[in-house]
């Protein structure tokens, strides 16, 4: 298996990733120095979503959701192109969910949205707006009663990224197997969390994480020394890391997390994700850390 093609995979498993998440609101800051260079990427991230009733006691919901993303891009070091073109890209997103639950086991959700993924250097074009869609099933045993409560998610995903035309499948486990212990298998995380004290206040986690972004070049140009004209900017890493979580209440933590990057791409492509230019692969460094309130 060629590494253009792993990149390929990574880059289609991140759209489960918008899919997955029970955060209700996050705040977050990323930093990602490169090893054996000047270039480093730094990312905002704001989220909310908000679940509206739409009978009372019928599970039934509304779900309207925004989220912003703000990465500030540095390149120092000598590169055959302009860096000031892609100093930084934003993605601006807004969807509407639906979710209801067909028994007492089992909830089926869909999603709608759109989002803008540019470098901005002007007025929003046609390339810079992105579909995207979802149907998925969750089976939430996480009763009281329980003595060990998971949670299930399946379903498939879509959306119009340039070279990914097609549906992805969804599959995210996650077991509390101890009183004190869980572990969660799917994509873009995979962990084993520790809870430091019964109370749950405080943890610990080991993961295996996919982290990346994307960006349409509003003015495409041609690199020196390569046929393939810039048209988006993109990085994709898979991390293994280290992360502590304190818990401030059951619903609303402070997270801080670091790794290592075991697989680094970071380059420029044009819509056929052929590459133009690769402006980083080492592995590096990684911190992120937040507050998020999530259900």
């Amino acid at each position: 298996m060629n590494k253009h093609f792993i990149c390929i995979i990574f880059l289609c498993l991140t759209a489960l990733v918008s899919a997955q998440t029970t955060d209700l609101a996050r705040v977050e800051y990323l930093h990602l120095p490169f090893s054996n260079s000047n270039n480093s990427i730094s990312r905002y991230r704001a989220l909310v979503q908000a679940p509206v009733p739409l009978q009372i006691g019928s599970g039934r919901f509304l779900v309207v959701g925004l989220e912003y993303r703000y990465v500030d891009i540095t390149i120092k070091d000598s590169v055959p192109f302009d860096p000031s073109v892609i100093s930084s890209v934003q993605r601006m997103e807004a969807y509407l969910g639906y979710t209801f639950k067909i028994n007492e086991d089992w909830r089926f959700g869909a999603k709608l949205g759109a989002r803008i993924n540019s470098n901005l250097e002007g007025s929003i074009v046609s390339d810079d707006v992105i579909y995207e869609g979802a149907v998925y099933m969750i089976r939430d045993n996480k009763s009281d009663t329980v003595a060990k409560p998971s949670r299930l998610i399946l379903g498939l995903t879509y959306s119009t990224t340039p070279g990914r035309n097609y549906p992805l499948p969804l599959i995210n486990y996650n077991k509390q197997f101890h009183p004190n212990w869980t572990y969660t298998i799917g994509v873009p995380k995979t962990n084993v969390r520790h809870y430091l004290n019964d109370s749950h206040k405080d943890a610990l986690q080991a993961y295996v994480t996919l982290d990346n972004f994307f960006g349409n070049i509003q003015n495409n140009f041609a690199v020196p020394g390569s046929t393939v004209i810039a048209e988006n900017v993109s990085m994709t890493n898979v991390l293994v890391g280290l992360g502590y979580e304190h818990f401030f209440t059951d619903n609303l933590l402070f997270y801080a997390y670091g790794a290592h990057t075991v697989y680094n791409e970071f380059r420029l492509r044009d819509n056929d994700r052929e590459t133009a230019y690769i402006i980083d692969e080492n592995n590096s460094f990684y911190i992120r850390g937040g507050l998020k309130f999530k259900y």
